[in-house]
């Protein structure tokens, strides 16, 4: 059993344990969280969810322990996590948002982790993987990175698409939930768009998954070009790609092979809209209705991914082929 510590308690800490204490992972054991916030407050966010609803089960914190239905897992406040024991620690799982140095990705490893994998886009990785694209590179290294949400949905779709057409250019656009990084009401927040409230624009922005992308998958560097539009709803976002082939291909055939894919990339045929993606576990799931073959050879791919749930989901996989 691999013993896992949760470095922030975060959206994605919050939706990693939710995500794990539902089932999927019986050989990854959740044996400790770490956050500066109140305790009493931490468990309060993980028991009541403004997106994901009420924890189903039994959720209480009893004199700084986390217990979820009936699996004790200790709560402790520092803000660095170096100065706590973590001998016996197989993996901790960086989610504080601030693993940009070395010194600070490698804190879990001083206090005596084996292993850490960080919740986002890190130059300080030893390497940056995403399920379903170049998951095989992983092996040995001391510090991973699990790359971006939206990185988790293009990569396995562009990968899939280059592997069996070939893939000479695209460009790809993000439809995203407004996030943490945005105001509430007007803010300078550097960017002078991004500085706007997050809840009553669209907001163009950018998005790392074109960088990562790029690092990702080094074979098809530069043939594809990326931007962001933050909208106002609070979960689920999507990937609509374009992209031209090697070859003139049919919808049908288009259809034919997303339909055969499963696990990282799912599909649906009916006529959703975000709120029903919501929980989906997959990192992508494109919807076909809405996919398109041009005259002229353009083919267009709509996806949805559920950029905290799915996310949380591709973290516990990875995890779980860290430590077995």
């Amino acid at each position: 059993m691999a013993r896992i510590f949760i470095n922030g308690f975060g959206r994605i800490g919050r939706t990693m344990l939710r995500a794990w204490a539902s089932g999927g992972w019986p050989g990854v054991e959740i044996v400790g969280i770490n956050d500066i916030a109140d305790a009493d407050l931490c468990a309060h966010l993980f028991a009541y969810d403004s997106v994901f609803g009420p924890y189903p089960g039994q959720a209480d914190l009893v004199g700084g322990t986390l217990i979820i239905d009936g699996h004790s897992v200790p709560f402790h406040q520092t803000s660095d996590v170096s100065t706590l024991d973590l001998k016996g620690v197989d993996l901790l799982l960086e989610c504080t948002g601030k693993a940009d140095t070395r010194d600070v990705a490698r804190r879990g490893i001083d206090a005596g982790a084996g292993r850490v994998l960080i919740s986002g886009p890190s130059g300080a990785a030893d390497l940056t993987v995403v399920l379903g694209a170049n998951d095989q590179l992983l092996a040995d290294q001391q510090i991973v990175s699990n790359a971006s949400c939206t990185t988790n949905a293009l990569a396995p779709l562009v990968r899939l698409i280059d592997d069996t057409w070939g893939l000479q250019t695209g460009w790809m656009t993000t439809i995203h939930c407004y996030t943490g990084s945005q105001p509430t009401i007007d803010a300078p927040r550097g960017d002078m768009m991004r500085s706007r409230a997050a809840g009553l624009s669209m907001v163009p922005t950018t998005t790392s998954a074109q960088r990562l992308l790029n690092e990702v998958l080094p074979d098809i560097a530069g043939r594809i070009e990326a931007a962001a539009v933050r909208v106002p709803v609070a979960s689920v976002s999507a990937v609509d790609l374009t992209v031209t082939l090697g070859r003139p291909v049919a919808l049908d055939e288009v259809h034919d092979v997303l339909r055969q894919q499963s696990g990282v990339i799912g599909h649906t045929d009916k006529p959703l809209v975000s709120s029903d993606l919501r929980a989906r576990p997959e990192s992508l799931i494109v919807s076909l209705p809405e996919t398109r073959v041009t005259a002229g050879g353009l083919v267009r791919v709509f996806g949805w991914y559920d950029n905290e749930w799915g996310f949380s989901c591709r973290m516990l996989d990875v995890a779980q082929m860290m430590t077995t």
